[in-house]
């Protein structure tokens, strides 16, 4: 059986790659940071100019889903003691046209402060996770009706900042990342929905 292939762009240390490889998916992931934890194939380069230059010399064909994780820093209100938000780039507009350029299904995901449209609006709770970590998902196929459990922010739920990061980390299955790469990434469990996802549409509409 051919597996389907995902191109993880500001992959970090593989969060969502790790989601998307239970999901069935052959990962590359993309990012201008050496990340010696990522799990899978992995590429180093500035993931906006590797995009572009896939999509200039027909690369992009070889995958079969690609996924963003723009940097969500400017946005983030849990961050925003870093600065003025004009302080921090600000990828989306460029990632978000070659995404819609790049003739492949899509995901883009971000804080849900950030201005994407969420298609998909997920948290920890949603997966029988104990934690509190929400995740916004604007897809090329803009989301089909899937029902999920509503969160539920119980009082043992983890917050983002607590205080035991090792714990958070675990918590959100990032068992191999470091306590610093577990607090810049998303549980695996949400790109393993959303790469399931992708593939019901692929399969219901065909691929481009």
């Amino acid at each position: 059986m051919i597996r389907r292939r995902v191109l993880d762009l500001c992959c970090g240390a593989g969060g969502a790659g790790r989601g998307y490889a239970e999901a069935g998916y052959e990962v590359t992931g993309v990012d201008i940071r050496p990340q010696p934890n990522y799990p899978y194939r992995f590429v180093l380069a500035d993931a906006i100019d590797h995009l572009a230059d896939l999509i200039a010399g027909g690369g992009i064909e070889r995958y079969d889903l690609v996924h963003s994780s723009w940097p969500c820093i400017r946005y983030a209100r849990v961050t925003a003691w870093r600065g003025r938000p004009d302080s921090h780039p600000d990828l989306l507009p460029r990632g978000r046209e070659l995404l819609e350029r790049c003739g492949r299904p899509w995901v883009m995901e971000n804080v849900p402060e950030a201005p994407i449209r969420p298609d998909y609006l997920l948290c920890g709770s949603m997966f029988g996770l104990n934690i509190r970590r929400h995740r916004a998902f604007e897809t090329s196929w803009r989301g089909g009706g899937e029902l999920l459990p509503p969160c539920w922010h119980h009082p043992r739920l983890l917050p983002f900042a607590h205080k035991k990061e090792r714990a958070y980390a675990d918590a959100m299955g990032c068992t191999w990342m470091t306590n610093t790469e577990g607090r810049q990434t998303i549980p695996p469990a949400y790109t393993r929905w959303i790469g399931h996802r992708a593939i019901d549409h692929t399969m219901t509409v065909g691929t481009p």
